[in-house]
């Protein structure tokens, strides 16, 4: 990518794209375009392709899409999946029409099988049941991975990249209960036992499974990483992870530590846990170069000030 070139960021104001326009603005990139939803719905497929018919982006960071913990997955399954696909269908089908250099699809580690060996391939795709907890989403985004595929082989061109990051966590996460996911949510149920004094809390599941997290801005550098080593990809999808794991129970005691919350956490053994453990093996993205930066404590730490200096604008 140019310094010059026009980029769009698609979901700009979600986790990953807050990250993007950031890292995008400190690396001097100076047409970076946006729209909000209210600007462009991206699942109406005529609006998207005048859209690209008039900005002619060069380069498409596709992290635009309809995430959720649990209970939303549990909640809105069909609207997981019909969200998701018809976005990826636009993008896509205006990326090729008006040919884009170069676009940025995410997967999610909730594609792999729940029963898969740990730390799990990208050849493990497909070779096993799904979580149920999250199977829609999960369809919606093997669809956009297989997706790149075929518009790759089909146009005979490396347009299409995808990557797939663990669990994404920093500022601008959603921290709403009934849509987060387990970080923020965590981080969201501690700050409110904490103002409010409670000697005591109680936490889905058994705090027993293992998540590996990503910060937000280590998934943007992997992104710009991607778009410009394009040339060296294969026509796959890549892991992008940290390599460290932990327990549900380590996390809310991080988090708590970082919200100064000091009452006991008690686990609620009658919710679901949902998979065992997700962690991803991503040597072949780490072969190629990239590294991440910001360790769990880290981000932790940063997550937590963010998220109480600004509660007061989503509590």
């Amino acid at each position: 990518m140019r310094k010059s070139s026009r980029i769009y960021v698609a979901g700009h104001t979600g986790l990953l794209g807050r990250a993007l326009l950031s890292v995008l603005g400190e690396r001097g990139y100076t047409e970076v375009i946006t729209r909000t939803h209210a600007e462009l719905d991206l699942t109406d497929g005529l609006a998207v392709d005048g859209f690209f018919k008039r900005e002619r982006p060069e380069y498409v960071f596709l992290s635009a899409g309809l995430t959720g913990g649990i209970v939303a997955n549990l909640t809105y399954p069909a609207a997981f999946l019909h969200t998701n696909i018809a976005i990826q269908d636009s993008v896509f089908q205006a990326a090729q029409k008006y040919n884009a250099e170069r676009v940025v699809f995410y997967g999610s580690s909730c594609m792999y099988p729940r029963d898969c060996p740990q730390p799990m391939k990208e050849e493990h795709m497909l070779t096993g049941a799904m979580e149920k907890t999250s199977e829609a989403y999960a369809i919606a985004k093997t669809v956009g991975v297989i997706a790149c595929r075929a518009y790759n082989a089909q146009y005979k061109t490396k347009r299409f990249l995808a990557l797939v990051p663990n669990s994404l966590y920093g500022p601008y996460d959603n921290f709403e209960l009934e849509t987060s996911h387990v970080l923020a949510g965590l981080i969201r149920r501690l700050y409110e036992a904490h103002i409010e004094g409670r000697e005591r809390i109680a936490l889905w599941g058994s705090g027993m499974p293992r998540r590996e997290f990503l910060f937000s801005k280590d998934a943007a550098e992997a992104s710009i990483f991607a778009m410009e080593n394009a040339d060296r990809l294969e026509n796959t999808h890549y892991n992008i992870g940290s390599g460290a794991d932990y327990s549900i129970k380590e996390l809310a005691e991080m988090a708590a530590w970082g919200i100064g919350y000091a009452g006991a956490i008690e686990w609620d053994r009658t919710r679901p846990d949902g998979a065992e453990r997700k962690i991803l093996d991503s040597a072949r993205f780490l072969s190629l170069g990239w590294r991440p930066k910001v360790n769990l404590e880290e981000g932790l730490k940063i997550t937590c000030d963010w998220f109480v200096k600004n509660k007061v604008k989503m509590i």
